[in-house]
């Protein structure tokens, strides 16, 4: 592959996740009708629980693609994740639903783990944060596209048929797979699957102190993220009562992170990964409590709200690239571990942070923008004792 295919192939294995997520949105509703849910936050499930897969098979993805390959791995992932579409879209039972949603998650978490390895196998330091950043400016076209694209499927088809539109995406990435793709992890480069050897490669990921410090970070910022996109459909149609003008109003904010992608690929290089993250965070906590003020007024409008939300997903554009390139530089010689240990990490703690949040809705914003600006400045606090010099012991 060359470098612009590179970086298009990892966008797209980045946006099978996003799809999986967003394209479910405008269905919540008919969701919990169809299932009779008595709590309408419930039909949030399907979300949590694909995340919580994805999070936690990464820790099995990392381990695998170390010993054997990234290119196995992702292929038996791909094909985990289009089966489980195929069973979402048959089941009658809500929880068989859960339950394949949390197989398709487990799926998900191979081309997970696989595209931040590659990356981390073919580049480091600012380049490898500038194919990440492009990479990301291509997957976020689908948080922009995929909840158009669901009520597009709702408008003609019964809910199902949208995890119809997965199963076909899972196959065009897994048919990239085979027919692109070569291994980018040597033989002599691989380690031994053994649970000392896996021990090992995670007890070096979690005694670096840098990475532990940035992994942490992004745990706490991804949480933020999660709660609005677990709140979202809520939030547009019970708070400001869109309708169907839902989708194009979150395409809108999300379009914030497509740009912030853009732009950080542009100034990484110049400014440097660590003073981005720092000046992000800072805006982060600056503009949510502007917006946690404005909220608990109760004069807060769509404009408002579409403004400040989308600067918060424009700080996270920045974000989520830096400080997860950030967690993985010192960790080149166990990428796929790190790469597993890292995404299980940020991606439970963002989706229990996400469900908890998504389940304090009140018919309000306050909710989500005060966990913002609770998780943004724990995420501040971290980073800066990150950035410290390491304690040493006096002689």
């Amino acid at each position: 592959m060359g470098f612009t295919e590179f970086v298009g192939f990892i966008a797209a294995c980045m946006a099978l996740n996003a799809l999986a997520i967003d394209v479910m949105l405008p269905a919540l509703p008919m969701l919990h009708a169809d299932f009779s849910l008595t709590d309408p936050n419930q039909a949030q499930a399907v979300i949590g629980v694909y995340l919580l897969g994805m999070g936690a098979s990464q820790l099995v993805y990392g381990p695998l693609s170390d010993r054997y390959g990234r290119r196995p791995v992702l292929i038996g992932g791909l094909i985990v994740f289009a089966v489980a579409g195929m069973l979402s879209s048959l089941t009658d039972s809500f929880a068989t639903l859960l339950a394949a949603r949390l197989l398709q998650g487990v799926g998900a978490g191979a081309p997970r783990v696989i595209a931040v390895s590659l990356a981390r196998d073919k580049y480091s330091g600012a380049q490898m944060g500038k194919v990440m950043s492009l990479a990301m400016m291509v997957f976020m076209a689908v948080p922009i596209l995929a909840p158009s694209m669901g009520q597009l499927i709702l408008l003609v088809a019964p809910w199902r048929w949208a995890f119809g539109a997965l199963v076909i995406a899972g196959a065009a990435v897994l048919t990239w797979t085979l027919l692109r793709l070569q291994e980018s992890l040597p033989e002599e480069h691989r380690r031994a699957i053994s649970p000392r050897a896996i021990f090992g490669a995670y007890r070096i990921t979690l005694t670096t102190r840098t990475s532990v410090g940035y992994m942490l970070a992004l745990g706490l910022v991804v949480g933020g993220h999660m709660s609005f996109i677990t709140s979202a459909q809520q939030i547009f149609v019970d708070v400001f009562d869109v309708g169907r003008s839902f989708t194009l109003l979150f395409a809108a904010v999300a379009v914030a992170m497509a740009v912030a992608a853009f732009t950080n690929s542009r100034l990484v290089h110049r400014f440097g990964m660590r003073r981005l993250s720092l000046t992000g965070l800072v805006t982060l906590i600056v503009l949510n409590v502007i917006h946690l003020g404005l909220a608990l007024s109760g004069n807060e409008t769509l404009l408002a709200f579409m403004l400040l939300q989308g600067g918060s997903v424009f700080v996270f554009g920045f974000l989520a690239s830096n400080l997860n390139t950030l967690a993985m530089e010192p960790l080149g010689h166990v990428a796929g571990t790190a790469s597993s240990m890292i995404g299980f990490f940020s991606t439970v703690t963002g989706a229990l942070i996400g469900l908890m949040v998504g389940h304090l809705f009140n018919g309000s914003v306050s909710p989500l923008v005060g966990a913002y600006v609770v998780l943004g400045s724990l995420a501040l606090v971290t980073v800066y004792y990150t950035e410290r010099p390491a304690p040493t012991l006096a002689a």
